[in-house]
């Protein structure tokens, strides 16, 4: 009873484990208190957590192997050609689209107008209710741009005659592949379909691909592991910065371009096409993450995830140790900054396959390197650090090339675990672009995401069945 009593005589101090309003409301009374950072666990069968633990020393071990491909990988861009000529099992009929599987009558208006844009540009229709109708007639195959080692932004659209970067992974001999990018607005990758988008589109493929194309035969490879590292000591974080990813592009290809290119006047056109896009790098980052990614896949019993990518109707993931199963759930909307005359209510849902850099440690992961973005997506230079340091409590390791100059150089957080995101309940942390809800509208913000928790109960789940399956 003195115990008792001791305690109402002596100042209260409370640590709240529960909402964060409770903290408030008694710091508004004066009373000290401390808000503890915890939540439950993922709202998955506890016994998952049970075979998870059963089975930790060979999951750990498994994940190390993960782990170890993915910081090995040694990404180089080593050409350029035609998708159908270089995508495995790419087809005339065939359009792929960024995140899981989706079909017609479910994708949203982005991929939509995407897949109009594409089929106008490939000459299969001429005008955009012509395109649409075709995309619905079942006459066009769809499929996962990671089905096909691939990987598009936004709405992820590659179709046969596109050109495509070839990124090689040396270290595990694996291969990917990503287009062009076309820059920021009204562009096919958000959705856009008109004659200018169209027009550019070919412009690509008959002026910017050849004279790239020979340019990068000159050089041989492109060392992109190099370059991203490089990129993050100056302020890129990869995803949605790039400006010094596509400088050190520049200064790679220019001189390469100069002695290739006969047509003075074709060659500054395209250097002028690179230099004006500061998102060009974007997609050379997000091969080189499946790259190193897809060297990983197929690691029996292993947690780590190996893909996240959405189609703005759907964010799936996919791991190590559950081959190419996708887990997935609805895609969230992004907590955007939004250009003038939109909003919150014009946004899709959260799209493409570029949240492929996160899952790689880049990103959003590595946003404490790139402090100018937070201003870019909303927030502050000190949410940038409390971003990543959190992501490193989801991860297995730290990648030993990928170094943030502000946190003293320590390796960006590699291999998201999904048994940690599941304990903890932690979701991945995406930076991105946002595309109108409606077809052919294009752009209309960026911002900042956490991935959904769906996909990450089902793939912890996945997983604990797989692994009993196996006893």
């Amino acid at each position: 009873m003195k115990g008792v009593n001791k305690l109402f005589s002596e100042e209260l101090r409370v640590l709240n484990f529960g909402l964060e309003s409770f903290s408030a409301t008694l710091s508004g009374a004066g009373v000290k208190n401390t808000q503890v950072d915890w939540k439950p666990p993922l709202g998955v069968n506890p016994e998952v957590f049970d075979i998870f633990a059963e089975h930790k020393a060979e999951i750990d071990a498994a994940n190390e192997i993960a782990l170890g491909k993915i910081v090995s990988a040694q990404p180089v861009l080593c050409g350029m050609g035609k998708a159908l000529d270089l995508v495995p099992g790419m087809k005339r009929n065939l359009i792929l689209h960024s995140g899981p599987p989706v079909t017609w009558d479910r994708m949203c208006g982005p991929t939509r107008g995407g897949i109009m844009a594409a089929l106008m540009y490939e000459g299969m229709a001429s005008t955009p209710e012509e395109a649409e109708k075709l995309a619905a007639s079942g006459q066009i195959e769809y499929a996962p741009c990671h089905e096909h080692d691939s990987v598009g932004p936004m709405a992820g659209i590659v179709s046969a005659s596109m050109p495509v970067f070839v990124v090689r992974n040396e270290e595990h001999g694996n291969t990917a592949y990503c287009t062009m990018n076309e820059g920021l607005g009204k562009v096919l990758r958000y959705g856009a379909y008109s004659e200018e988008v169209i027009a550019r589109l070919k412009w690509m493929e008959t002026d910017l691909y050849p004279v790239l194309e020979k340019a990068i035969a000159k050089l041989g490879k492109i060392d992109l592991k190099n370059m991203i590292a490089q990129a993050l000591h100056m302020g890129d974080e990869v995803h949605n910065r790039n400006r010094a990813g596509t400088s050190l592009f520049f200064r790679a290809v220019a001189p390469a371009v100069m002695r290739t290119c006969a047509d003075q006047e074709k060659a500054a056109k395209c250097l002028e096409f690179i230099n004006g896009n500061d998102h060009f790098f974007l997609n050379l980052s997000m091969p080189a993450s499946k790259a190193s990614l897809d060297a990983a896949r197929n690691v029996e019993k292993s947690s780590i995830v190996v893909c996240m990518a959405r189609n703005g109707t759907d964010f799936g993931v996919q791991l190590s140790g559950t081959g190419g199963e996708w887990f997935t759930g609805p895609a969230p909307v992004v907590d955007a900054l939004f250009f003038p005359g939109f909003t919150k209510d014009d946004a899709n849902p959260d799209i493409g396959d570029s949240a492929i850099t996160e899952t790689g440690g880049l990103g959003g992961f590595a946003i404490a390197a790139s402090p100018a973005i937070v201003k870019f997506v909303g927030g502050q230079a000190a949410d940038a650090l409390n971003y990543t340091m959190q992501m490193y409590e989801i991860t297995t390791g730290e990648s030993k090339a990928y170094q943030i100059p502000q946190l003293d150089f320590r390796g960006t957080p590699t291999a998201i675990d999904v048994r940690k995101v599941a304990e903890k309940s932690i979701f991945p942390f995406i930076d991105t672009g946002v595309a109108h809800k409606k077809a052919g509208v294009g752009q209309v913000g960026a911002g900042v995401v956490s991935a959904p928790s769906e996909p990450f109960r089902k793939a912890a789940e996945g997983l604990a069945r797989r692994l009993s399956d196996v006893k």
